[in-house]
Parts: C-alpha cells; structure tokens; sequence
C-alpha cells in the first residue's frame, strides 16, 4: 500500500508547464492523494523544471534543497524539459528520488515506489526523445477565470538556439474533434477565458488536412466560454487567413504574440529561423489594417554570437518603426547541444546585458503610448480575484490591464467599462461611477 497522501507542486516555465503540472495534480487527485503548498509539509513533491529557465540547475537544487528543509522524508520527483535534457545531473542531486522526462511524467503514480539506491542515485525514467509519439491533453484548473489549454506540443524546427525539441520531441497534437471535447470539459467548469498553448501552436495539424484555422474556427463554436487567446504563434504561420479570422471573430480577442528574435535578416538566418524581417512587417500590417486596437507582442534575444552592434542596431531600429506594443526580452545563454554554439564572435555578457536593457526601455514606451491612446476608449475586462491596495484588476480583450476598487460580486465577470487615466503602478483605471454594462 502506498504510504502518501499529500503532494504539492512547483513549476518553473511556461504557460504549457502549468498547463501540464495542473493535469498532473488532477492524475494525483483521482488517485486519492490531497494537493497541498510547498510549505505544508507534504508527503511528495513534484517539481516540473523548464530548459528555458536559465541556471535550471541552480533553480532545480535549490528547490530540492527547499524541499527537504520542509519534510526530510519526503518523496521528491524532478519532471518536465531539464529533466528530460539533464537526468543524470538531477539524479545525482541529494534528496532526488525519481526523475522522469517527456511522456513519462504522465505516469508519475506507478514511479513513487521507487527509492533511492544503496549508492544514492535516483531512479531514472526518460526514453529517447525520438521515441515520444503521444500527445497528451492538459489544461490548467486553479484559476476559473482563466485556463492555459494546450493545444500542440513538440517542435520540429529546431532553431539554432534551442532546446525544447530534444526535450519535448516532435511537433504533435491531437484531431481537432479531439481538442474541442477538451475545450468543453473547461467550458463546464465556468470559466471565463481559454489561452491556447504549446510549443509550436501554428504548427497544428503539421501540414496534414487539419490545421490552426480549422481548429480556431472549431473552437469559436463552442458555448460557454467568452474569450479565446493565442499566446504565442510564428510569423511564418500566423497566415493572413488567421489574421482576418481573429478579427471577425466575437470570441478570440484581438491579442497577439508573435516571435520576432531580431531584426536583422542576417541574424534571423543565423539562428534558422523561418522567416525574414519582411514578412514579420508585412504580418504586423495586416493586423493594424484589420484590427487598429489590437496589441501586439514579441520575443526578441539579445546578444546571440555574431550580433555586432550594426545588426543590434538593425534590431533597435526594426523595433522602433513596428506599430508593435511590447516585448518580451531574452538575454542569449549557451545551452548545450545547440547548434548556436558552433557560431563565432560569442558576445560578452556585460554587453549582453546592456542590450537587454535597451530593447527593455523601449519596451516599456511602447507600452506606455499603447496605453495612452487607448485611454477615453471603452473595451470589454474580465476582472479576477487577485486583490492588491484594496483595488482588484482584469485584462480588456486587447490585452490592456486595468483596476477598479474591490468588488466580489465582480470577480470572474466580464464588464464593458471606460478607460480613464493611467494609474501609478501602470494599470488604467476605470469611471466606477460611469454607466457600465455587465456582459456576463
């Protein structure tokens, strides 16, 4: 008879990650065990790690460590992209009882018979890479004003600075019939918005009869649920089909986040990406034709080996002139097994840094003047619980966030308001006394 009963998690990365570990939680909670916080004392933690996070080591030690400060005899599994990339370093970390990558953390139940060795290593459980061929749905469940629902997982691009296909395989999902029962399933569960996630989501389909279109257009159909979101999508498949349906659509909001990686033709190259600065402009075009509100969002890294200052400039200068409306700004680390890694002129990483805050700066003026010409606008929020200074915040469906006074009967609603001024800590507040309609 298995021993536990109580099972917290923690999970570094993405909106998939959290997707996943909810599913997890959820495996955990048919079988009988109650999930707890990090600090409750459990009986077993799972920490779903990420090959993204930078120091994954570091950041993964100090969460065992921080684990067996709180119970001793706990049961300790590592899952998810590091410990699929790095099994032995994890299994080597003291305190580690089992550590499984790719498909495998989906069978964590059946693992948590397996102890440490006579000579301390952990138990480890993750095929070659190669070998995962299984999608597995998952969405998140805490929250029931919002839910991360993957969608794809897997990626078969392999850019020159990246990991995530020798931790997550190749790109896969299921049918699209498949993918709205499980949209349903939330739907039930009252919740308000959907974020469609995975590691490539414009890539659904790969190629076959089905792809991202059919999908969003299939989704769009389904009853109780009032918004959809795509988190993330690559220029080169964000077609302008997808575009114009965004924009027509009463339920996928008028929000976007599309990798851009650089600005200079030579660098986009250089990291094999499948696009040109040209059509991530003529992308950016047709949104603003179609949808003047909407807001737009990037990645871009800094620092990758070869980026002299005239190609970061291209960057800064490519940023500058977009209608774009915020960034997301990474700072380039070696990883291993890249192929990044071969290319010369590594770039100091005090320059690095430097080059992070510049494009960080700009990022919050675009952000800002979004803002401001949106300010005397009306748009739809859905607000949520968090409280912060007695006021309660939500996002307007062009992704816009703005605060009120605390109101509970408000929470998980979605209110048609007007956006007034610009508050001190960023968020736009609201006229609370103006004619404001509830929608749902």
């Amino acid at each position: 008879m298995n021993p536990y009963k109580t099972v917290a998690f923690h999970t570094l990365g993405c909106k998939l990650n959290f997707s996943e570990s909810s599913t997890i939680a959820r495996l955990f909670e048919q079988g009988g065990y109650a999930t707890v916080g990090f600090d409750e004392r459990p009986e077993i933690f799972v920490i779903n790690t990420c090959s993204v996070t930078e120091n994954a080591d570091k950041k993964c030690r100090n969460l065992v460590r921080r684990a067996r400060s709180k119970n001793p005899e706990a049961f300790i599994a590592v899952i998810g992209c590091y410990a699929q990339l790095k099994p032995k370093e994890i299994a080597e970390i003291p305190g580690v009882n089992v550590v499984l990558g790719a498909n495998e953390k989906f069978n964590i139940l059946k693992h948590l018979e397996h102890e440490r060795s006579e000579d301390g290593i952990a138990h480890i459980e993750n095929g070659h890479i190669k070998e995962v061929r299984d999608f597995i749905p998952s969405y998140s469940a805490n929250d029931r004003t919002r839910t991360f629902l993957k969608i794809q997982d897997g990626c078969d691009y392999f850019c020159s600075f990246c990991t995530i296909p020798l931790a997550r395989g190749r790109s896969r999902n299921q049918s699209i019939e498949e993918t709205v029962k499980v949209a349903k399933e939330v739907a039930a569960q009252s919740v308000k918005e959907v974020v469609l996630t995975g590691v490539n989501i414009g890539d659904f389909g790969q190629g076959g009869d089905e792809d991202f279109l059919k999908l969003i257009k299939a989704l769009d159909q389904i009853d109780g649920i009032d918004r959809f979101r795509i988190s993330s999508i690559e220029p080169n498949l964000l077609s302008n089909e997808i575009i114009s349906f965004v924009a027509t659509s009463q339920k996928f909001v008028p929000h976007l986040h599309i990798p851009m990686q650089s600005g200079s033709d030579a660098m986009l190259k250089s990291m094999r990406r499948r696009y040109d600065v040209a059509l991530y402009r003529n992308r950016i075009s047709h949104i603003r034709s179609v949808m003047p509100d909407a807001c737009i969002g990037a990645d871009v890294i800094v620092g990758y080996p070869g980026e002299t200052d005239a190609e970061f400039n291209k960057t800064v200068e490519f940023i500058k002139e977009l209608d774009i409306n915020y960034l997301h700004v990474f700072t380039y680390s070696e990883r291993a097994n890249t192929t990044a890694l071969r290319v010369e002129d590594v770039i100091p990483v005090t320059i690095r840094q430097e080059r992070n805050k510049i494009l960080t700066q700009i990022s919050h003026k675009k952000k800002r003047a979004f803002y401001e010409s949106q300010v005397g606008s009306s748009h739809t929020v859905l607000w949520e619980a968090s409280e912060n200074d007695g006021m309660m915040q939500g996002f307007t469906e062009n992704y816009i966030k703005v605060q009120r006074p605390m109101d509970e009967a408000k929470i998980n609603t979605v209110e048609m308001v007007t956006l007034v001024d610009i508050g001190r800590n960023g968020a736009i507040n609201i006229g609370v006394d103006s004619d404001m309609m509830v929608v749902s």
